[in-house]
């Protein structure tokens, strides 16, 4: 990802194109203020403005309005900045990552199962007996599932 790599708030802003396929500048004002302090229309403006030479998200005109849509995909965004953490801040030790993750959040039963599910399929990867496809479509299961979680807080 490199210098795509988007800062938290460029990340917000993707989060609601990503949710939605394409908004307005207000729109995205509006959704990143539910989580946010409040941003002024001109510095959400000039933030998509940053993404967009970043090569974050593009433009549209309707009308008057200018409608955004994000140019990168979220899966390969979360992977490429998760790998980045791990690596940054854990030297890329897994286990390491996870007994902290694991100590910093209480996890329902059903996201433990949801967390042995990805181990068990791991486990099958690396031991050759599962296809890619798979493997690709559970990926999209799971940032459903967080792409929820996200719109909820």
């Amino acid at each position: 990802m490199g210098d795509r790599q988007p800062t938290e708030r460029e990340l917000e802003a993707l989060k609601v194109l990503w949710d939605r396929g394409e908004a307005t500048v207000r729109e995205i004002c509006e959704a990143t203020n539910q989580h946010n302090a409040d941003l002024a229309y001109t510095t959400v403006l000039s933030l998509l403005q940053v993404m967009e030479q970043k090569g974050l998200a593009s433009h549209r005109r309707d009308g008057k309005a200018y409608v955004y849509s994000a140019e990168i995909e979220l899966a390969k965004t979360f992977r490429q900045m998760a790998g980045e953490f791990l690596d940054r801040v854990f030297d890329g030790a897994v286990g390491e990552y996870v007994v902290h993750a694991l100590e910093s959040r209480k996890l329902s039963p059903r996201e433990l199962d949801e967390l042995q599910a990805m181990i068990d399929e791991a486990k099958q990867d690396a031991a050759g007996k599962r296809a890619g496809s798979r493997r690709r479509k559970r990926r999209g299961e799971v940032t459903v599932l967080r792409r929820r979680r996200w719109q909820m807080q």
